[in-house]
C-alpha cells in the first residue's frame, strides 16, 4: 500500500463497507475455480478478530481463514481479493496501535509463505516467527520466496 505513513489503518479496520454479505456470482470461471457461486465478504474487523485468536507458537493461513468464514456463513468461498487487502490492513493497523496489537505475523500466505506486504516486510515477519521457535526457509531459484518450515504442524484450528 502506497503512502502507508499517511493512512489511518485503524479507521479502515473499523469501516465495514456494507459487510458482511454474501453475493451470488455468475462468472463461470470463478464458479469453477472456487467451487460455487455464493461468495462471502467479511469486514476487516472480522479478520482482526480471527488473527488475534492465534496464540504464541501457532500460525494460520489466509486460505484457512477464508475457508472458515465461508463455512460459518453458509457460502461456497470467501472473496480472495478483499481477504488479502483486509489482512494487510489488520497488520498495518496493529503497527499504528500502542496497545491491543494483533499478532499479524502469525498469518501466512498459502503454503506457509511469508507476506512481503506486512510492516517491515519479510525480514520483520521472519524475525518474529523465529522468535516464537519457527524455522523459515527459502524456496526457488530465480523467484526466491520465504516459507515457514512445517507450518502445518503449527496450524491453529479455529
Amino acid at each position: 500500500m502506497a503512502n502507508k505513513q499517511n493512512k489511518d489503518f485503524n479507521a479502515m479496520l473499523n469501516n465495514n463497507k456494507d459487510m458482511p454479505k454474501v453475493q451470488i456470482i455468475a462468472d463461470e470461471k470463478s464458479i469453477e475455480k472456487y467451487g460455487g457461486n455464493r461468495m462471502y465478504f467479511a469486514p476487516p474487523a472480522d479478520y482482526d478478530r480471527v488473527m488475534k485468536k492465534v496464540p504464541w507458537g501457532k500460525v494460520i493461513t489466509v486460505g484457512y481463514i477464508r475457508d472458515y468464514f465461508a463455512k460459518v456463513n453458509n457460502a461456497d468461498f470467501t472473496d480472495p481479493i478483499t481477504a488479502g487487502i483486509f489482512i494487510s490492513i489488520v497488520a498495518w493497523a496493529s503497527e499504528q496501535k500502542s496497545d491491543d496489537k494483533t499478532p499479524y505475523w502469525r498469518t501466512l500466505k498459502s503454503d506457509g509463505e511469508l507476506n512481503p506486504k506486512y510492516p517491515g516486510g519479510i525480514e520483520a515477519q521472519k524475525e518474529k516467527l523465529e522468535a516464537e521457535g519457527h524455522t523459515v526457509i527459502l524456496r526457488g531459484r530465480s523467484d526466491i520466496k520465504y516459507y515457514m518450515k512445517d507450518y502445518l504442524d503449527s496450524l491453529y484450528q479455529l
